[in-house]
């Protein structure tokens, strides 16, 4: 059951820093320092899903990171 867990863990993992690498940014480093115009938009189409996803996965990540120290 553990090693499972720890498969899971590393497929997690690896599903959630493709999701957040490929998330869009907005602004990059020029909006650090006020050079970027912002105005906020809602999330449609694949952006939305890729958001929820990742909100998912990050979930699923702390779940089982507290089975596996339980267990």
């Amino acid at each position: 059951m553990e090693k499972i867990l720890i498969i899971a863990q590393v497929v997690i993992s690896i599903l959630l820093i493709i999701f957040i690498l490929t998330q869009n940014k907005d602004g990059g480093l020029s909006a650090v320092f006020g050079g970027g115009e912002s105005f906020q938009a809602t999330k449609r189409g694949p952006e939305k899903v890729i958001y929820n996803a990742t909100v998912i996965l990050g979930i699923a990540f702390m779940v089982n990171a507290v089975l596996i120290v339980i267990l």
